[in-house]
């Protein structure tokens, strides 16, 4: 027999379930007095009991029953028990307490005798949900602002108040518990805690759904999580559906709903409210209405049940009912987040295959830190706090909290201080809490503060198996990561095999005993202390790293930690040798797969910063390769000194008046006196008796006339940028006058009127996933200098951030930027949100990726409003200018839609007429290579990786392209003088980009020499033979063709047809790798490097308002980038490779490809998947090793950095796959096996058809 969960998991798969109303809206319309609410039973209680709903379930249960029954005849498929204020905790207020349990099992058989009924009249199965509401007590937030860390309940009060609940609901006959209306997740976190131990020991498994509740626009419970840490921290209890009801109507739940299910596997549940509260409290919205909403969700597959909470009647439930009957379900996803360990606070914190090194602060520890151990002895917590807020702004990502001392009351201790921290928003919402004892109790009173999920620190099979796995079932049912200490009923592991067979069996009994999240798991190995003048303990540190890389490739999911300051912990009051000694460790830790560290974050040394021979010293130490390391560094510790200058100017534009000057610093980009002089204007009150006078007057002349010049071709972009600069440098010495002469204003009148500096508001933001604003940086500047206001939303900016912010800004203009040909599809989903919310906002499109004809084709049908293409920032101005006219702004749109209906019909046009091979067809007429008789491939100098941490950025300055550095500053010369250095003789432009020039040969000097820039990269050979369309790699030569390949590369193969006088083949990268038949051993490269500090020299010259510097310095981080590039392949081909090793080209040579073999990169014509970046992340350990990460739509970050594969066949040519067929497209997800609705996603531009 079908269990209930497999019943209704059946459903789910075929349809949407419904779910009933609101119950305590259909018992308001019956107008019961004081004496129906009493009944018989109470009728001489001694408090007023009018509005304690869940006891008319005793007093009145017709009326329920009735209640019900309308629900289950109007389409409900669930009907909930009238039980939402039935814990012992929410009857106190009633003095009814001692009726939980009876309330709760009478409600059920109320609820189950309804729902038999129906199934019986009706024919169709109705279930009962038993449902369990939040309390009118709250886990994390003080009820008293004076005491912060104060609680009116604690953990285990709730835990026994919902076991009596839970108990009454199951002995009345629920099929399923719903744990609602969620607004503190610590206390839903008691209710599941309390389900999961019911199902253990007592009751047969019910499905459980939870449904959290977002509190307003913020997307954020009442206790202040977002909804993906919401779901992080409730999915251990592997519920059903989850979802969400109440305080919102359904038009403002669904970004909300949709952020949850892309977070989930679980069913998605949402029942939102009859709209939101008029003035009185009641709801207005109508069925239809509540209906219509609710279908959008289904048509767009984002729901399993729906359903209404407050406001909503059984003629809600029926039009939801009919509005969603020919929906299909929504399809979970079968796996999310695979390889990620999920950690909460108030947001969510993921570590996956490409997270860098988590720093686990360190310092709220007691035994650690002297002044945190001063100040909790003293009971000064709140200043206990602080040391917290320092490891969080230091960069620690998660918090250790330990309160081991005998002379302290530790859970009592651990519940006071992780409350404060659950009050302080600048720590709760940006780390998760590691709780740290040696103590179980301590731990549990850790967790029990908890509403996010957190990591125990530690447990250990030191007192056997069975304490190991009832402390580890607990911490299950709490909810958390673990930290697995190499430790077991012998002892602690100090040698590598000890610690690897102690991690080992703990790793199985976790996983086959108690079904534990492999992700879940934390291994430290025992970072023991070296340097103590002890043989045998010289080879701790190495003994940590060898058993370290060890775990990590025989227990999958498990992560590796550990506590650093052991380490050093023989030269305590040596903080720069322990300093030191931590860098050293870290950085060979790290490489051998170390993941996380309970680190003072803060204080760790960069390892190329470490001073080289303390360096040395530490390398031996660490490693003992000097049997007199301790005595050498206890010798090193005293030295260290350093200096700086200055420069100067003056010009004859300084007698000018004050007018002139300030526009004459405009237009020449001079800031040197602006501040001065713009306090001079400020001071002449009779000519500027206000300071929005003096921007008004000429700062905006200025900037026009820079405007001017700039529109007719007779100034540049970089100069531009400079006179912003220097704008905004003056306006920012005039916004304290202004603010104050408002207050005074405000004091005087009681209000104010609005003023406008510029005359509209452009908002400007690079799409979530993207982290490339080059571009977008330069409109902003372009259309700042033209009196525009611009906000810039920076990189990686989510729908709801930027819709959100041209709401409240009434942003008159959007524009959305992306490098990377993801961000199409982001676009896409903003325009689509833009007009199913109706903001009428005109929507521009830039960037790189981005063309006119994917705008016509993709965005601009799903908006209604105008969607433009624009070009680059020369052509901005012009376009919004036109947008915003009202003489021309209709006529222009109408221009615009004509022009792109046209684009359209050619598109679709040469859809038909273009023609394609079948994939089979393709595979023969490819490129065939005589692998026996021609060319043999070379074997590469060593096989698998080499990292290079610091690269000489002097070798890459002969090797930069400074073609495309020109094109950033929109500086084209033309022929005869388009390139580098011809650009210079150009009678236009010429002058202008030996200036830019000039300034890029000084900031790059400067930054080289003050070593603000550094690069990072990885190249890497392997073994390869092609099969068929895909390369397969191989760990060794002997296991090619033999063995299972360790990573495949999947090729895509050109499918349109060529001229019938062409005679190429149809090329496909694996066509130049010899094939597996040929029985040659080939091989194949590839490499990821990146420029390090630009994003934080970028910072430093934002905060000078320096948008010049900004974008130079992004500039000059991606020529370096590609310079890296350029230089190091020809070192593969000439050293590491060495296929070519006498090759003698010079850089002209180079950028006209004169060498022999390619370097492809994923996501560009010869490869356009960019998830083929995943498969190279994981084999090079590319991450963990450089530094250089992937974003989810898979751009790099720093987004100064390039990747590619190496090809070494002087067959080898760059080609572009084009356009491709519906057959190739699921060839290749049955070869990747991904669903092909998911490769359509990122192959999008190179369909040769239409998906939808």
């Amino acid at each position: 027999q079908k269990s209930v969960r497999d019943e209704i998991e059946s459903v789910l798969q075929e349809r949407i379930m419904i779910l009933d109303g609101g119950m305590g809206t259909m018992i308001q319309q019956h107008g019961l007095s004081e004496e129906d609410f009493r009944g018989h039973e109470f009728k001489d209680h001694s408090k007023p009991l009018k509005g304690n709903n869940d006891l008319l379930s005793i007093t009145q249960p017709g009326i329920i029953c009735d209640i019900h029954k309308e629900y289950l005849l109007s389409g409900a498929d669930i009907i909930e028990t009238n039980t939402f204020s039935s814990t012992r905790v929410a009857q106190a207020d009633y003095g009814l307490e001692h009726l939980a349990y009876q309330l709760n099992r009478v409600s059920a058989q109320v609820a189950r005798k309804a729902a038999d009924d129906v199934t019986a009249q009706t024919g169709i199965r109705r279930y009962v949900a038993g449902a369990m509401g939040p309390t009118n007590r709250t886990l994390s937030v003080s009820p008293s602002v004076e005491r912060p860390d104060y609680r009116n309940i604690t953990f285990d009060e709730l835990l026994e108040a919902y076991t009596e609940q839970a108990k009454g609901l199951l002995d009345g006959g629920v099929d399923i518990m719903l744990v609602e209306t969620i607004f503190d997740t610590a206390n839903a976190k008691a209710a599941l805690f309390a389900l999961q131990k019911l199902f253990e020991e007592e009751y047969d498994p019910r499905p459980v759904f939870v449904s959290g509740t977002i509190v307003d626009k913020s997307g954020r419970t009442l206790s202040g999580q977002t909804g993906e840490a919401f779901i992080i921290s409730v999915s251990h209890s592997e519920p059903l559906c989850v979802g969400l009801n109440c305080a919102l109507g359904a038009a403002e739940m669904r970004p909300f709903i949709e952020t949850i299910g892309k977070c989930t596997t679980a069913y998605i549940i949402c029942y939102p409210n009859a709209g939101l509260p008029n003035a009185f409290g009641g709801y207005d919205e109508t069925p239809e209405v509540t209906a219509k909403h609710i279908k959008n969700f289904a048509l767009d597959g984002l729901v399993n049940i729906v359903g209404g909470c407050c406001g909503t009647t059984p003629a809600h439930i029926r039009k939801i009912a009919e509005a969603v009957k020919s929906c299909k379900p929504r399809i979970p996803p079968s796996s999310l987040s695979k390889g990620y360990m999920l950690l909460s606070g108030l947001e969510p914190f993921r570590i996956g295959p490409y997270t860098n090194f988590v720093n686990i602060g360190e310092r709220c520890n007691v035994a650690g830190s002297r002044k945190f151990a001063k100040l909790i002895m003293a009971g000064n917590y709140e200043e206990a706090l602080s040391v917290a807020k320092v490891q969080v702004e230091m960069g620690a990502q998660v918090l250790d909290i330990n309160m081991d001392d005998g002379m302290l009351d530790g859970p009592a201790a651990m519940t006071r201080f992780c409350n404060l921290i659950s009050s302080e928003p600048d720590i709760a919402k940006v780390v998760p809490l590691c709780i740290d004892s040696s103590n179980f109790s301590v731990i549990e009173a850790g967790l029990k503060c908890c509403q996010g999920k957190c990591i125990v620190n530690s447990i250990s099979l030191k007192e056997g198996e069975k304490d190991f796995l009832d402390r580890a079932r607990k911490i299950k049912l709490y909810g958390a990561a673990v930290v697995v200490m190499a430790f077991d009923e012998v002892g602690q592991a100090t040698e590598t095999e000890a610690k690897i067979a102690i991690c080992t069996r703990a790793y199985h009994l976790l996983v086959e005993k108690l079904c534990f999240n492999p992700n879940d798991i934390i291994f430290d190995p025992n970072i023991l202390t070296i340097g103590t003048g002890m043989e045998e303990h010289n080879l701790y540190a190495v003994n940590f790293i060898n058993a370290t890389k060890t775990i990590k490739e025989t227990l999958p999911g498990a992560r590796i930690s550990g506590g650093l300051s052991n380490l050093s912990f023989s030269f305590r009051g040596m903080d720069a040798i322990r300093e030191a000694m931590h860098g050293v460790f870290l950085y060979h830790a790290i490489k051998y797969g170390m993941d996380m560290g309970i680190v003072n974050a803060g204080n760790l040394p960069v390892y190329d910063d470490i001073h080289k021979e303390l360096l040395q010293l530490c390398e031996n130490l660490i490693w003992n390769r000097d049997p007199d390391a301790t005595e050498k560094l206890l010798h090193y510790a005293q030295n260290h000194a350093q200096g700086g200058k200055k420069v100067e100017q003056t010009d004859e534009w300084r007698k000018s008046s004050v007018e002139e000057r300030l526009e004459y610093a405009l237009v020449k980009g001079i800031e040197k006196y602006v501040i001065e002089d713009t306090e001079e204007a400020r001071l002449n009150h009779e000519k500027y008796p206000r300071p929005l006078n003096i921007i008004e007057g000429p700062l905006m002349n200025g900037m026009k006339i820079v405007g001017d010049l700039f529109g007719a071709g007779k100034m540049f972009l970089p100069q531009v940028i400079k006179s912003a600069r220097v704008m905004k440098k003056a306006v920012g010495h005039l916004v304290p006058y202004m603010e104050k002469e408002r207050e005074e204003k405000r004091a005087e009148q009681g209000s104010i009127e609005e003023e406008a500096r510029h005359s509209h508001l452009c908002l400007l933001a690079t799409v979530k996933g993207d982290v490339h604003d080059i571009g977008k940086n330069i409109v902003g500047v372009v259309l700042g200098c033209n009196n525009f206001r611009v906000i810039d939303l920076g990189v990686m900016t989510p729908c709801d951030k930027i819709l959100r912010a041209a709401v409240e800004n009434k942003a008159d203009i959007i524009g959305l930027s992306g490098l990377i040909t993801p961000s199409l599809d982001e676009m896409i989903f903003v325009a689509t949100e833009m007009e199913r919310l109706a903001i009428k906002i005109p929507l521009l499109i830039g960037g790189a990726t981005t063309s006119k004809t994917h705008t016509a084709v993709k965005i601009a049908p799903r908006y209604s409003a105008p969607v433009i293409h624009v070009l680059d920032a020369s052509k901005s101005v012009v376009v919004c200018s036109q947008l915003l006219d009202e003489s021309l702004k209709d006529d222009f749109f109408e221009e615009i839609l004509e022009e792109y209906e046209e684009i359209r019909q050619e598109h679709y046009e040469s859809l038909k007429e273009r023609r394609y091979l079948s994939l089979q067809q393709a595979r023969r007429k490819g490129f065939h290579n005589d692998w026996l008789s021609g060319h043999q491939p070379v074997k590469p100098k060593f096989i698998g990786t080499k990292v290079f941490e610091d690269y000489d950025l002097e070798r890459l300055i002969e090797y930069i392209d400074w073609k495309p550095f020109f094109d950033v500053w929109q500086l084209r010369g033309k022929y005869p003088n388009r390139g580098f250095p011809k650009i210079f003789n150009d009678k236009t432009v010429g002058e202008e980009a030996k200036r830019v020039y000039n300034d890029a040969q000084n900031l790059l000097k400067t930054l080289i020499n003050q070593k603000k820039l550094q690069a990072r990269g990885v190249v890497g050979f392997w073994p390869a033979q092609s099969v068929q369309d895909d390369i397969h790699l191989y760990a060794v030569e002997d296991a090619v063709g033999s063995m299972e390949p360790i990573a495949k590369f999947y090729g895509l193969r050109q499918q349109a047809e060529k001229d019938s006088a062409c005679t190429d083949p149809y090329y496909c990268l694996s066509d130049f790798i010899a094939p597996l038949d040929s029985g040659i051993c080939d091989y194949l490269g590839l490499f990821a490097v990146a420029c390090f500090g630009v994003d934080e020299l970028c910072n430093e010259f934002r905060k000078q308002d320096d948008e010049y510097n900004i974008i130079m310095v992004k500039a000059l981080g991606d020529r370096l980038a590609e310079a890296f590039a350029e230089e190091l392949h020809e070192r593969v081909r000439r050293e590491f490779w060495a296929y070519c090793s006498s090759e003698q080209l010079d850089v002209s040579d180079l950028r006209r490809i004169k060498y022999e073999g390619i370097r492809p990169a994923p996501g560009y014509p010869s490869q356009p998947d960019h998830t083929e970046k995943l498969t190279m992340w994981k084999l090079a350990n590319v991450e963990e090793t450089t530094g250089i990460g992937l974003t989810e739509s898979l751009a790099m970050t720093p987004a100064s950095a390039v990747s590619g594969l190496y090809f070494s066949s002087p067959k080898s040519k760059y080609f572009a796959v084009g356009k491709i067929c519906k057959d190739q497209v699921e060839d290749y997800a049955l070869r990747k096996n991904l669903p092909v609705p998911e490769v359509e996603k990122w192959l999008g531009p190179i369909l040769g058809y239409d998906p939808e």
